[in-house]
């Protein structure tokens, strides 16, 4: 035990472990979250991409399904040289402070407008099924203005995800995986019925093919190049329409998010998960654009550029009722994963900026939890503002959005890809790189890397002068984030210089990478205590009051949130350890001093809460892990959730106690893991009594033990689960629970 409390001038130490505690997945559910961003681009790319360029639009989706193999090697190769303290600091150490500022400023906008056009687009095809419907009933009602009812649909998609994350929802890669598997039906059935309607048409064509003389561009697709020679040279023509097909490759970021919990062996199901994304958009995004130009007529596919599935749906052989009945399922299917998209999209930009705030670039300010649900509910305040502006500005314009996105796309690849290039050259650590290198002696010239970024950066150039609005949005709210961060970073190293920590504990920190009976002090068997807020702290001293720490050391430990879209890296040790944990701990400190007890301190970064807590009672063999109550959900659900985490640990599982103090009532008591079952007196009455009544019978004697009646009824319990009997006795079990004796347990 730390004697920190008996020497007051000593500097309290805290552990710190620098790795994050996390639930790990397989590749199938790291591939459906990439999915659930990457696979919602097949509802509007299309329509899109053929209103910019033309009807040879498909090929150039094809191609960036193509190209998303190359991309996605520049993501497995950032992945494969972990760095730790994320994209700032990775990029800050290659290039440079500026152009970090830059990189991060840029992927921020990218974030921000994947909600706008996700949401947006939920809404065109919603409201234009509505119609559909409308028109089918013979009803006079319409909705006259689809654009505007898709961004009202937007701002409240947009609203409701601000008060999930405000609330603080943790992603789940199970209802990731359960959204991808019911779009995966529709994408089957389109990849069926698609190809038994072309062989049912008399003549079939496919699009025109992708040269200079089939490409239309109308002058709002040229923006800046629009009267100059550069459309008419066939090289600058490519770029351009490759430039507005590219934002059908959305979604890569998120590769870099899930490796952190890719499972074991990581770099081979990353590459597993990539390859899994890579074809599923190829199959989906690409050939469902591909046709929809050959099914839908051209007269009335223009009708359809914000609803492009919805409008393939409808043009499908077959009955009216089917296509309509099938047209609503597609819906369905992109209400869920549109609006998903929304989610991610408020959770990657909250990630990244938490991370500039850790790193210094962000005053404090933006960062101070959530006085109920400890989340960093400002920054997220400020990233649903920036989304609504979007909305609202655009005025559901699909086309307007997808420019604007597009943008952000590109540059955002393009950034990643310079960074990852000048990191091939400052270290070579690399668990994989890029195909195509050549060695010249010690020399090694990555030239697919090169390529692939020069290509992109080639790409963003000319999307900088196509797309005007685009531009002037993407460009000034890249400004304006670069210059709040470059005065931020300098209110913050005035503020670090300036501050005397009145009031707050100096704590010596001491970081390990993993917590265990070795890195702490805590004997086995310890008491660990979960705290997050410096103001709701009565179950600390609760445990301080009763504990005799000649049986049970006492660990107060805290989780320090890791957003699953920060980025692909780690905290950096000095990020782990931020002022909120000097506040909270120095409150730890006075009560513990007032108890005359001393703790040891512990902090874990960690994805999910529960996750965490079980892990760390379970690395120091803790008898008892002891929470408050929560803010966001009733005690029985806060059990309930933490019992599900201990079910994930490995095999063998530690068992121990979950307490759930509440000032108000009685504690909440769990048993985690196989332990002695609290009998009512009654029950055991009962089961002395069968005891008396079997020994007095010939046979049994002194051999019959009461373990001996308790195995026989348990088996026998056992067999009736399995027979008919069923149902009878789950219903004796909840008539049991529902009419308890009236004596507590012992």
């Amino acid at each position: 035990m730390a004697d920190t409390f008996d020497r007051p001038s000593a500097t309290t130490k805290v552990v710190v472990a620098t790795t994050v505690a996390l639930s790990f997945i397989s590749f199938w559910r790291g591939a459906s979250i990439v999915l659930s961003d990457l696979a919602s681009t097949m509802f509007y790319v299309g329509g899109i991409t053929e209103q910019a360029i033309g009807k040879s639009a498909p090929w150039f989706v094809l191609g960036v399904m193509f190209f998303g193999f190359a991309v996605r090697s520049i993501y497995m190769e950032s992945c494969g040289m972990f760095v730790r303290g994320g994209v700032y600091v990775v990029v800050r150490d290659s290039i440079g402070p500026r152009m970090a500022k830059l990189s991060v400023s840029a992927l921020v906008v990218d974030y921000i407008l994947t909600g706008p056009i996700s949401s947006v687009s939920a809404g065109q095809y919603l409201g234009r099924l509505l119609n559909e419907l409308l028109e089918f009933a013979h009803s006079p009602v319409r909705i006259n203005n689809p654009n505007y009812f898709a961004a009202v649909f937007g701002v409240v998609v947009t609203i409701y995800f601000w008060w999930q994350n405000v609330k603080g929802i943790h992603e789940s890669s199970s209802k990731a995986l359960r959204i991808m598997q019911i779009t995966t039906v529709m994408v089957v059935v389109l990849l069926i019925w698609c190809p038994l309607t072309l062989l049912m048409k008399d003549n079939v064509e496919l699009p025109p093919a992708p040269t200079l003389k089939n490409l239309t561009f109308e002058p709002h697709s040229l923006g800046w190049l629009h009267g100059t020679m550069w459309p008419s040279i066939w090289a600058a023509a490519m770029l351009i329409a490759f430039g507005h097909s590219l934002l059908a490759m959305s979604g890569f970021e998120t590769l870099a998010q899930i490796y952190r919990e890719i499972a074991y062996p990581k770099m081979k199901n990353l590459k597993i998960t990539a390859n899994i994304v890579c074809m599923y958009a190829l199959l989906s995004t690409g050939l469902i654009s591909l046709f929809a130009v050959m099914i839908i007529p051209d007269g009335v596919r223009a009708n359809y550029y914000d609803n492009l599935i919805g409008g393939l749906a409808m043009s499908l052989a077959g009955p009216e009722i089917l296509k309509l009945g099938f047209h609503i399922f597609v819906v369905i299917v992109g209400a869920l994963i549109l609006s998903g998209a929304v989610n991610t999209s408020i959770i990657g930009a909250n990630g990244v900026l938490n991370r500039v705030a850790e790193d210094g670039v962000l005053i404090d300010w933006f960062r101070k939890p959530h006085k109920t649900y400890g989340t960093t509910s400002r920054i997220v305040a400020l990233i649903t503002v920036a989304q609504l502006a979007t909305i609202v500005l655009s005025r559901g314009d699909v086309y307007l959005l997808g420019e604007a996105y597009a943008f952000g796309v590109v540059w955002s690849f393009a950034l990643k890809g310079m960074g990852v290039l000048a990191l091939r050259f400052q270290r070579h650590d690399q668990e994989y790189k890029m195909p195509f290198n050549l060695h010249f002696g010690k020399v090694e010239i990555p030239i697919g890397l090169g390529v692939t970024t020069l290509a992109l950066f080639l790409v963003a150039i000319a999307n900088l002068f196509t797309k005007k609005i685009a531009t002037i949005y993407g460009v000034s709210f890249t400004i304006v984030l670069f210059i709040v961060f470059a005065i931020s970073e300098r209110l913050n190293a005035k503020h670090r210089l300036s501050k005397d920590g009145k009031g707050l504990e100096e704590f010596n920190l001491d970081h390990q990478p993993q917590i265990g009976t070795t890195s702490m002090h805590a004997r086995p068997g310890c008491v660990l205590v979960a705290v997050r807020d410096p103001y709701n702290m009565e179950h600390l001293r609760r445990v301080l009051e009763k504990t005799n720490l000649r049986r049970h050391d006492i660990v107060v430990a805290t989780v320090r949130p890791v957003s699953t879209g920060a980025g692909e890296y780690g905290l950096a040790e000095d990020q782990i350890f931020s002022s909120y944990e000097q506040e909270l701990f120095s409150r730890v400190v006075t009560l513990a001093e007032k108890e005359g007890k001393p703790v040891d301190l512990l902090v874990v970064p960690a994805t999910d809460p529960f996750i965490a807590m079980v892990q760390t009672a379970h690395n120091l063999k803790a008898s008892r892990l002891v929470t408050g109550v929560s803010h966001t959900m009733v005690s029985e659900e806060l059990a309930r959730r933490i019992g599900l985490a201990w079910e994930k640990l490995p095999e063998p599982r530690h068992p121990f106690s979950l307490e759930i103090i509440a000032p108000d009532r009685p504690s909440t008591y769990v048993n985690l893991g196989p332990h002695p079952p609290r009998l009512w007196p009654e029950d055991l009455d009962r089961l002395h009594d069968i005891w008396l009544r079997l020994t007095s019978q010939e046979g049994f004697g002194s051999n019959l033990h009461h373990r001996d009646v308790v195995g026989a009824a348990l088996r026998r319990l056992e067999s009736q689960l399995d027979s008919s009997q069923h149902n009878e006795l789950v219903e004796e079990l909840k008539k049991e629970m529902r009419n308890p004796p009236n004596e507590p347990p012992e």
